[in-house]
C-alpha cells in the first residue's frame, strides 16, 4: 500500500477523478415492488385456501398439484423478492482519467501485478494467453511498474513456450502501439480490426503471423522439439520437463521471462515484467481449482513484486482500453473511499457474440444490470476476472490486518531484492509448494477463499463480509473483451459448476441470508441470497414444464376460468415480473430479441444445467459421487463456429442433460394440441386457456429445439438417442401421471 498512500496525499485537494449518479428508475422500482409484493400475497393466499379445501376431500390427486403449484410459487415469489434488492438503488458512474493524469505524476501511479490464469492449453488455446498478455503488457502505464503473471495450472511447456515467442513479440509490439496510438493492444483484435495500413504494420503482422504458425505447430506436435530452441538457456528450461512431470503431478516452475530492470524494447524503453507460474502439485493435494492457484499467485508475486494493486484475469480476456489503469486508479487515490475500497470490478464483456445472442452468454442482468444496483450498497460481487483488488484486502478487514506466516508475504513489505535474485527466486518456489498452505490461514481468513467452485462469487461475498467495499466501473467502451462458448453443451457445463459452487455456499456457515444479511445489510445479504439459490429455479421451472400439461392431458383444469376475478391476478403477475425484465434489459442497451433469447436460456438451464448441477451436489454430499473441475473449451471448430453465426442451437453432443430439456418440449406441444382441439371442439377455452398458454408459451420458446430433433440434418442436431430415451420417458411420466390421476 505504499505506493497507493504516498501517491494519493497529492490528490487531497484535487478535482474530482469520478461520479456517481442515481437512476431515475428507482422511484418506479419502489412503487412497483410494493404493488406486485401484494399481488403475490394474494396469489400464495389462494393457494392455502386451496390446500385446506383439497386437504378435507380425498381428492389426493387435486391436493398433489395444488401443493407443487404452491411450493413452485413460493421459489418463485422468493427469487422475484430477492431480485428486488438490485433494483433499489442502482447507480452510475463516470471518470476523467485525464484529469488524473493532468494532476498526478506517472513517478507517483502505484506498482501493478497482473493474474492471468490458464490450465489446459488444448481447451484454452496458448495464443488467446499471449494476446491477453500483450494486450495488458501495452497499457498506458509506466512500464516498469507492471508485472504480469500468468498461471499455468496444467503446467504446459507449451504455453511456456507460447509466452516465450510473445516475451520477443513484445520488443516490438509494444513501441508499435505507443509510437500509433493503437487502442487494439490486442494483435488478434488490432489485426481484425479496420486499422490504417502501412508497411509498418505489414512487417509487424508477418511478425505476428510468424510467432502464430510456431505456437500452433508446437501445439499440434505435443511437445517443444529441438528445432524452436534457440539457446543453451532455452533448453535448460524445457528440461524441467522430463518423466514424470504431468499436469496433476510436478514441481513448482516460476521462470522470468521479461525483467522490466534490465529488459527493453527495440527503441530502448524498458518492458514490464512477464513471469511463468506453474505452482507444485501432486494429487494428494488439495485446493486444484482456480483459487488455489490464484493463491499461489498471489505469494509469489508478494516475493517478487508485491504491487499494491491487483488485477485478475481469465486467460481469453484482453485488455481493449488501455486507459483502465488509469480509471482504476481515479478511485484508488481518492482519500475519501481509499480506506475501505477492496475492488473495483469491471464488467464481463464479449467479442465474437452473434447477432441475437442465442445462448444469453451476454448474462446482461449478471454482468451490468445486477451490479449495477449492488453498488448502491456496499459494491458489486467479484465476477472472477476484469477485477483490481487492493492487495491489503487479502489480508483480513479494513480495521483488522491478519499477518502472514512469514514477514515477505505481508501486503505492506517493500521488496529490495532483485526478481531473479537467488533469495527471491528459491522463497517464490517455496511459496508455490502444494504443502505451503498446511496449517496455515491461506483460503480461509487470507487470500482468496477456498470452500466453494465459484471461488469468484465466493471470495468477493466474504470479503464484503469483513467491511471491504467494491465498486462497478463501466465505461462506455469495455475494458475486457472475452471469448464466449459456442455450442450448447459448452454452455450448460459452465453453468451445472456455477451451480454447484452456488450450493456450495448455501449449504455453507456463510449462507448469504443467514451470515450475510448480518455481516453487511440485509439488502446486500438478500442480494448474495439471490445468486446462490440460483439453482433453485430448476423446481419452478420443471413444475411448470410438466404439471399444467400432464393435468391438461387428462383433461384436468387447475387455474382460474377467464372470467374469474384470479385469472386477472395471473395476467399481471406474469406481465408485470417479464415487463419489468424487458425494461430492464432494454434500458442498458439490450434488444427485445436478444432478451427473448436470455428468458429462454433460462428456462432451458433450469431444466437442465440447475437441474443436473443441484443433484450433483447432493450426490457428492452422500459421498456418491465426486466434483471436477470442466474447464469451458475456448476452441473454435468451424463448423460449429457458422452455425453460431447462422444463430443455429447447437445440440451436436449427446448430453444427459437434455433429456429432461426434450421431454418437457414433447409434452408441452402434445399438451397445447390436446387443448387446441378440446377448447374448440368442445368450447372449453375459457376453462383451459391459462394451461394452454403456458404450454403454448414453452413451445413457441422452443422452436429451436423442435427444429434440433426432426428438421436438421447438420451435426448439431438433437441426438437421435436423445430423442428415443426422451420419447419413451415422456410417454412413462404422461403414463404414471394418468394412473395417478384416475386412483
Amino acid at each position: 500500500m505504499e505506493g497507493l498512500r504516498e501517491s494519493s496525499s497529492s490528490t487531497t485537494s484535487t478535482p474530482t477523478f469520478h461520479t456517481l449518479r442515481k437512476a431515475q428508475r428507482t422511484a418506479f422500482n419502489r412503487v412497483f415492488a410494493a404493488i406486485y409484493t401484494c399481488a403475490i400475497l394474494a396469489l400464495l393466499y389462494h393457494h392455502a385456501l386451496k390446500l385446506i379445501h383439497y386437504s378435507t376431500t380425498t381428492n389426493l390427486a387435486s391436493f398433489f398439484i395444488s401443493l407443487s403449484l404452491f411450493i413452485s410459487d413460493i421459489f418463485l415469489a422468493f427469487m422475484w423478492g430477492t431480485q428486488q434488492c438490485f433494483r433499489m438503488t442502482p447507480v452510475y458512474r463516470s471518470e476523467f482519467p485525464e484529469q488524473l493524469k493532468q494532476v498526478v505524476n506517472e513517478s507517483d501511479f502505484p506498482p501493478l501485478d497482473v493474474f492471468i490464469c490458464t490450465a489446459d492449453p488444448y481447451k484454452e488455446p496458448p495464443m488467446s494467453v499471449v494476446n491477453t498478455a500483450l494486450s495488458v503488457m501495452a497499457y498506458d502505464y509506466p512500464a516498469e511498474k507492471i508485472s504480469v503473471y500468468v498461471s499455468d495450472d496444467g503446467g504446459s511447456q507449451l504455453t511456456l513456450f507460447a509466452l516465450m515467442e510473445a516475451a520477443k513479440f513484445a520488443s516490438h509490439w509494444l513501441p508499435f502501439c505507443r509510437k500509433n496510438d493503437i487502442v487494439e493492444r490486442s494483435p488478434d483484435a488490432y489485426f481484425a480490426s479496420n486499422h490504417t495500413w502501412c508497411s509498418e504494420t505489414e512487417k509487424i503482422k508477418i511478425m505476428y503471423e510468424s510467432m502464430k504458425i510456431k505456437v500452433d505447430t508446437v501445439l499440434e506436435r505435443g511437445k517443444v522439439d529441438n528445432d524452436y530452441i534457440t539457446g543453451e538457456e532455452e533448453r535448460r528450461i524445457f528440461i524441467k520437463w522430463i518423466n514424470g512431470f504431468t499436469r496433476h503431478d510436478h514441481p513448482a516452475v516460476i521462470q522470468v521471462l521479461l525483467d522490466n530492470s534490465k529488459d527493453k524494447d527495440n527503441l530502448g524503453h524498458l518492458m514490464p515484467n512477464l513471469i511463468y507460474v506453474s505452482r507444485e502439485k501432486s494429487r494428494t493435494s488439495a485446493h486444484q481449482f482456480k483459487a488455489g492457484a490464484l493463491n499461489a499467485l498471489l505469494r509469489v508475486s508478494a516475493v517478487m513484486t508485491n504491487a499494491p494493486m491487483i488485477l485478475t484475469l481469465d486467460c481469453d480476456m484482453y485488455s481493449n482500453d488501455p486507459q483502465t489503469p488509469l480509471r482504476v486508479l481515479c478511485y484508488l487515490l481518492d482519500p475519501k473511499i481509499r480506506s475501505k475500497l477492496g475492488f473495483i470490478q469491471f464488467p464481463q464483456q464479449y467479442h465474437g457474440l452473434n447477432e441475437n445472442d442465442i445462448y444469453a452468454c451476454e448474462h446482461k442482468y449478471v454482468f451490468i444490470i445486477n451490479p449495477l444496483g449492488m453498488d448502491g450498497l456496499s459494491g458489486p460481487n467479484y465476477e472472477g476476472t476484469g477485477c483490481f483488488f487492493n492487495r491489503r484486502a487479502f489480508f483480513g478487514g479494513p480495521l483488522t490486518m491478519i499477518s502472514p506466516e512469514i514477514p515477505e508475504l505481508n501486503p505492506h513489505q517493500v521488496v529490495d531484492k532483485h526478481i531473479q535474485s537467488q533469495p527471491i527466486l528459491e522463497l517464490a518456489h517455496k511459496v508455490a509448494g502444494c504443502n505451503y498452505e498446511n496449517n496455515t490461514s491461506w483460503g480461509y481468513k487470507i487470500g482468496f477463499k477456498y470452500g466453494s467452485l465459484v471461488e469468484d462469487f465466493y471470495t468477493g461475498f466474504r470479503l464484503q463480509c469483513e467491511g471491504w467495499k467494491g465498486i462497478f466501473c463501466n465505461p462506455k467502451r469495455p475494458a475486457f473483451l472475452g471469448d464466449v462458448p459456442i455450442s450448447l453443451v459448452d454452455v450448460v457445463n459452465q453453468c451445472k459448476r456455477w451451480t454447484i459452487g452456488l450450493l456450495d455456499v448455501v449449504f455453507s456457515k456463510y449462507n448469504p441470508i443467514t451470515f450475510g444479511t448480518r455481516a453487511i445489510n440485509p439488502l446486500m445479504g438478500l442480494a448474495y441470497a439471490h445468486y446462490s439459490f440460483w439453482p433453485s429455479w430448476s423446481i419452478p421451472i420443471t413444475i411448470y414444464a410438466f404439471i399444467p400439461q400432464l393435468a391438461l392431458l387428462n383433461g384436468v383444469n387447475i387455474f382460474p376460468k377467464v372470467s374469474e376475478p384470479m385469472f386477472f391476478l395471473y395476467v399481471f403477475l406474469f406481465l408485470g415480473a417479464y415487463g419489468q425484465h424487458l425494461l430492464d434489459f432494454v434500458l442498458e442497451g439490450g434488444t427485445v430479441q436478444r432478451w427473448w433469447n436470455d428468458q429462454r436460456m433460462w428456462m432451458i438451464r433450469g431444466l437442465s444445467c440447475f437441474l443436473f448441477g443441484s443433484l450433483e451436489f447432493f450426490l457428492k454430499s452422500l459421498s456418491i459421487s465426486t466434483l471436477g473441475f470442466n474447464l469451458t473449451s475456448k476452441v473454435v471448430d468451424d463448423e460449429q463456429s457458422k452455425r453460431y453465426e447462422q444463430g443455429a442451437f447447437d445440440f451436436g453432443v449427446s448430453s444427459p442433460m437434455f433429456v429432461p430439456l426434450t421431454m418437457a418440449v414433447i409434452i408441452n406441444l402434445a399438451s397445447f394440441i390436446r387443448g387446441f382441439i378440446e377448447a374448440f371442439m368442445g368450447s372449453k377455452l375459457e376453462e383451459l386457456f391459462v394451461q394452454m398458454f403456458i404450454a403454448g408459451f414453452v413451445v413457441v420458446n422452443s422452436v429451436p429445439i423442435y427444429e434440433a430433433m426432426v428438421m436438421r440434418s447438420d451435426k448439431g442436431r438433437m441426438p437421435i438417442k436423445t430423442t428415443a430415451i426422451s420419447i419413451f420417458l415422456a410417454f412413462a411420466l404422461y403414463v404414471l401421471f394418468s394412473l395417478t390421476i384416475r386412483n
